[in-house]
């Protein structure tokens, strides 16, 4: 049993490999024309990296949400309102718990769009509605290229005064256009895309180390990490995990309520809590001043290892809850025959 818990508790390697590389940064940071070129190299990456989104991503979302409009309205209004309001009531805790630049991160993280393969991994594990997973994942990815940025406009200016939307041309020419490029391509190359899915996935989590170790050598030679003591880091893990359990808990309160079915009720949950590192730290290159990355990203990459492990589990009980359902439930008799005396 113990062994079990700790393989729970044991961190996804892809974040640690994050760690390593802003560790790296931290006493190795590019500069100077180094760093202007890299900075180049990882802005055309992801351009690269939303035209792969793009052409990866289904079709068929926009009709399938449609018909099952409840289900994926509420996925929808979980990511794109729940969450982002709940980073706003996050405000009271600033300076004492965070301090400026990671509520930043923390409102960055609430407008992000839900992940894809989590979402219907766990979904599958906990015997959910996959097919409503794997739509709202995708319905929440197309709208994300848009309304995050306008979301993180809208709520950074609410929460701190600042509007990171000054890169608006930017955000247009590295995330929405390949984006919308790769929707376009996708008839023809998204099988493709599709079937070498192993080899592209190696590629787009190098083009994120790549964003990662540029973000943290920036704040490194900015001079920001005085601002991060191990207490601070702690509180953050504190309030990350209080989001991730009030987002968990209002969701499979709000699927009761609407009276979902029981494979339903677990596509909202899992759809609607989890938030993507893979489009939010290529997206925090763009969106934000170079020095502040390294902050801003942090909240994201806590939430994600948490949402990690908290959500194997709760896809684990909710599996387990199904089978005993399954098996204390009554054998009907076959035909009309009268059982024996």
């Amino acid at each position: 049993m113990p062994t079990r818990f700790l393989n729970r508790l044991k961190p996804d390697p892809y974040i640690l490999a994050l760690v390593l590389a802003a560790v790296v940064a931290a006493f190795l940071p590019v500069r100077g024309e180094y760093a202007a070129a890299l900075d180049d190299v990882v802005s055309v990456a992801i351009g690269c990296l939303f035209f792969l989104y793009g052409a990866r991503l289904p079709g068929g979302a926009l009709r399938e949400g449609i018909r099952h409009w409840r289900l994926h309205g509420a996925i929808l209004l979980s990511t794109y309102a729940l969450v982002p309001l709940l980073g706003l009531a996050c405000a009271v805790l600033v300076p004492a718990v965070l301090t400026e630049p990671l509520y930043l991160g923390l409102l960055f993280l609430c407008v992000l769009p839900s992940t894809v393969q989590s979402s219907i991994t766990f979904t599958s594990m906990a015997g959910g509605n996959v097919a409503a997973a794997i739509c709202a994942a995708t319905f929440s990815n197309v709208l994300g290229v848009l309304l995050t940025p306008l979301l993180a406009g809208l709520l950074v200016a609410e929460g701190t005064g600042a509007v990171p939307l000054d890169a608006l041309p930017k955000i247009v020419l590295l995330l929405l256009v390949p984006f919308l490029l790769g929707q376009l391509a996708r008839r023809w190359i998204g099988e493709w895309v599709r079937g070498h899915a192993r080899v592209l996935g190696k590629l787009d989590r190098c083009v994120i180390l790549g964003v990662v170790y540029t973000a943290f050598s920036q704040g490194t030679v900015a001079g920001i990490w005085r601002q991060l003591t191990p207490l601070r880091l702690l509180l953050l893990g504190v309030v990350a995990m209080g989001l991730l359990v009030v987002v968990l808990a209002v969701t499979a309160a709000a699927a009761r309520w609407c009276g979902f079915s029981r494979p339903d009720r677990i596509a909202l949950v899992f759809a609607g809590s989890k938030k993507s590192l893979a489009s939010g730290l290529p997206m925090a290159s763009v969106l934000f001043p170079a020095a502040s990355v390294g902050l801003v990203v942090l909240p994201l990459m806590i939430y994600h290892q948490l949402q990690l492990i908290t959500c194997a589990w709760l896809a684990r009980r909710f599996a387990a809850d199904r089978l005993a359902a399954e098996t204390d439930a009554p054998v009907k008799p076959r035909g009309d025959r009268a059982s024996p005396a």
